[in-house]
């Protein structure tokens, strides 16, 4: 276990708060401090774990506090809420499993439903003043095709026949 300095914990802390996974962040770990740290120890700083518990006052301030501003921002702030980030992970992806046909199916899926729209808000439509859409029937229903005295002057076996072809 690697001995971590405040500005490195306070790093995990931090990531953590942004829904990072302890792997991920013991890559970022690594990339931005180059120190070596395992997915347990990077989860004893998540203070939703088990491992977290007894995590100290201070680190579970901070833990709260950047998780409340992290969920408080506007999505398109959010790199992977953004169009052209999605596609350059899906075209990483595309390249990475490009012998795997299932996986490359679906991840060209994927791209092309991002590019026409597919996940765009949808706008509500309303009527005039913002009220309902008023709808009008235009079909006007059959008119009956006998009357009632017609009918009571049918055998059976026409009546029959009458409602089996749809005319009654």
């Amino acid at each position: 276990m690697a001995k971590l300095k405040k500005a490195e914990q306070l790093f995990i802390v931090r990531s953590l708060a942004q829904f990072m996974t302890p792997t991920e962040v013991v890559k970022a770990v690594k990339e931005t401090f180059n120190i070596d740290v395992s997915a347990q120890q990077v989860e004893a700083y998540d203070p939703n774990k088990v491992a977290g518990r007894d995590l100290r006052k201070e680190y579970k301030e901070v833990f709260e506090a950047t998780r409340k501003e992290y969920l408080k921002q506007p999505i398109h702030n959010i790199s992977g809420a953004n169009d052209i980030v999605q596609l350059k992970i899906l075209s990483d992806l595309l390249f990475t499993k490009k012998n795997n046909v299932t996986m490359t199916i679906k991840i060209v899926d994927q791209m092309q439903k991002i590019m026409k729209g597919f996940y765009e808000k949808r706008v509500e439509i309303t009527g005039a003043g913002g009220g309902a859409i008023k709808t009008e029937n235009t079909q006007v229903p059959p008119q009956p095709t006998h009357t009632p005295e017609e009918l009571e002057k049918l055998t059976p076996q026409e009546l029959a026949r009458l409602a089996i072809n749809g005319k009654l």
